[in-house]
């Protein structure tokens, strides 16, 4: 069933984000002092007594966007270059939207910029069975006093209807304002159940500006995250859902990770966060490389995180089209990846414009792949024909007089394969040697792009 979409907007620095955190029940969106920390459209599932819904953070329009460069400061001091993407962005969501909450700030009372997004709200509505659609709830925040509560009726001048006094922050007036959000969707209540997501998680990760925000709106045939030159554009990790073949999937976009001593603290450190936490929840990890750079240290620390999270990997090449090529780029090319991250020496490597869409279309289709592979799950009589078949083709060294004995093994569990070794003593496996027998599982099945954990266990003698 179609699950209602509910847009929360407003100018800068009104608290969305933070009621945005709290209807989405953990903290999704990056909050901040500093007016324009929001950008980019975020999404999550809420519910109220029963119903479901989607809820979608925007960032702060700002009534100054036509004359940005003319001497006048917008409000989004911390996002002025991307202001008319922003309000863009914001529209979006409004008109895509079942339902909006209109959010204000009783602390400033009726601004210019409430004005002008009340003029933006009533330009999307349209009269629907003598009711205009989407509905705009006025949402009045930081009324955490009875002293604040009582100066909300002011907001009337806005013309949006009776306003409802909440505190995102500490949950005031929340729930009221909740009942007339349900009663505006015209939902019917359903037992609410936690629903596993089943979709394949694809997550976007790279260093600044490699062009992850731009892959992500070519897979999705829209302009659903803001591109610009400007490094650290994206800060929040912003999950679209769209389905590939009836696959569902879950694509993650997610800030550029810089080297450590380089992230400012704040916004940036906490973006990072977000977007080592979207690795942790992704089954793939997309590394997007610039070609026009190379593997740096930096792709090789955010490659190196991804093996520590046991993620699936493709490495996505971007910006191909801005090199000059012969017969033997590619495989050159290919060579310097295997060379630099020879750690991940398993991974598809592919070689892509998101900004002309060349080879594009292999994104998906190779990161499914890769997620087959990771669910694989081999039957013992199979795990043992290849761990018998290692031992005969070299048997382990010895260590300190004693040979290494293996005498069964297993697989225990899938994402990622992982094999549980019954050996005579885990003490005598040395990296090489498991290095070795991680090598012929993977003559036997490639396990494309995915890492194998090998756990090896001493045998109960009794």
């Amino acid at each position: 069933m179609h699950k209602p979409v509910v847009a929360l907007v407003g100018r800068p620095n009104v608290g969305k984000s933070t009621l945005f955190n709290r209807l989405a029940g953990e903290r999704l969106a990056v909050v901040d002092d500093i007016p324009g920390t929001t950008r980019d459209r975020l999404h999550a599932e809420s519910d109220w007594i029963g119903v479901e819904f989607i809820v979608v953070d925007t960032g702060g329009i700002d009534p100054v966007s036509v004359r940005v460069g003319e001497g006048r400061e917008p409000l989004s001091v911390g996002s002025k270059d991307f202001i008319n993407e922003i309000r863009t962005q914001a529209e979006v969501a409004v008109r895509d939207a079942d339902a909006v909450l209109f959010l204000v700030d009783v602390e400033h009372g009726i601004t210019p910029a409430d004005r002008e997004v009340a003029e933006i709200l009533r330009k999307f509505q349209i009269e629907r069975d003598g009711k205009l659609s989407p509905p705009v709830i006025l949402v009045v925040n930081k009324c955490e006093s009875k002293a604040r509560r009582e100066q909300i009726f002011e907001f009337y001048e806005l013309g949006m209807g009776e306003p409802y006094p909440i505190s995102a922050q500490h949950g005031t007036g929340v729930g009221d304002m909740l009942d007339v959000l349900v009663e505006s969707l015209g939902t019917e209540r359903t037992e609410f159940e936690e629903k596993e997501d089943e979709s394949v998680r694809i997550a976007i990760v790279g260093k600044p500006n490699a062009g992850k925000s731009s892959l992500l709106n070519r897979l999705l045939g829209e302009e659903r995250a803001i591109v610009s030159p400007i490094a650290g554009t994206t800060r929040d990790a912003v999950d679209s859902y769209i389905e590939f073949e009836d696959m569902p999937i879950t694509l993650i976009d997610t800030a550029g990770i810089r080297r450590r001593g380089k992230i400012q603290p704040g916004v940036e450190k906490y973006s990072v966060i977000r977007a080592m936490q979207a690795i942790s929840r992704a089954d793939v990890a997309l590394l997007v490389v610039d070609a026009t750079t190379g593997i740096t240290s930096q792709d090789m620390h955010i490659a190196g995180f991804i093996l520590d999270e046991w993620k699936s990997v493709v490495v996505v090449v971007n910006k191909w089209d801005a090199l000059e090529k012969d017969t033997h780029t590619m495989e050159e090319y290919k060579q310097h990846v295997r060379t630099n991250l020879n750690f991940l020496d398993y991974v598809p490597v592919l070689f892509i414009s998101a900004k002309t869409g060349q080879r594009v279309n292999q994104v998906l289709p190779t990161a499914l792949q890769v997620q087959e592979e990771r669910v694989l799950r081999l039957p013992t009589s199979q795990v043992n024909r290849i761990l018998r078949a290692a031992q005969e083709r070299h048997p382990a060294p010895s260590r300190a007089g004693k040979h290494l004995k293996i005498y069964y093994g297993s697989q225990v569990r899938s994402e990622p394969p992982t094999f549980l070794i019954h050996v005579n003593d885990p003490k005598l496996v040395h990296f090489t040697y498991k290095r070795y027998l991680e090598n012929r599982f993977r003559e036997a099945y490639s396990f494309l792009g995915t890492p194998i954990r090998l756990v090896f266990r001493a045998r109960d003698r009794r």
